[in-house]
């Protein structure tokens, strides 16, 4: 079964009603900390009020207030096993330079029939790696350059 990735592109999404809605969302979860179901009435109120569990909510705040900053959203299912394609699309790299990741050990896989398949959270992961080893030697290269001073 194929997995679906949704995602928002920058601006796909009013910044100024999104940026309202976080600020509603959040003034109803700090007034009611309790609630582990938060009900959402229709404008007109007319109909029974839908009834969504508090997670889901806060998962949507932080999409809001994602978009109300102009960025772009991607949400993929955690246990979720994707195609090469899709997670070189999710790190930003090419299908050839993730193969070799792949097979280097760098990023574990399994082969089903004669495609690899990833977790999204191997790819998360090893992009969590990445980023810190990345600021590390970012770090280290400007205390050298201090130490040089340059």
């Amino acid at each position: 079964m194929a997995v679906q990735i949704r995602s928002l592109e920058p601006g796909a999404i009013d910044a100024e009603a999104a940026a309202r809605a976080v600020r509603r969302i959040k003034d109803y979860l700090m007034r009611h900390p309790e609630e582990e179901t938060i009900p959402v009435a229709g404008e007109t109120g007319d109909d029974e009020a839908l009834v969504l569990p508090r997670p889901a909510v806060s998962l949507f705040a932080y999409i809001l207030a994602q978009a109300a900053e102009g960025k772009g959203i991607s949400v993929i299912p955690s246990r979720a096993e994707l195609t090469t394609q899709q997670a070189a699309d999710l790190l930003n790299v090419s299908r050839p330079f993730l193969i070799g990741l792949l097979e280097s050990g760098t990023i574990p896989y399994r082969m089903v029939g004669r495609h690899r398949r990833i977790t999204a959270e191997d790819v998360m992961e090893y992009k969590r790696r990445d980023d810190r080893d990345r600021r590390a030697a970012a770090d280290d290269l400007s205390a050298l350059g201090q130490d040089l001073g340059l």
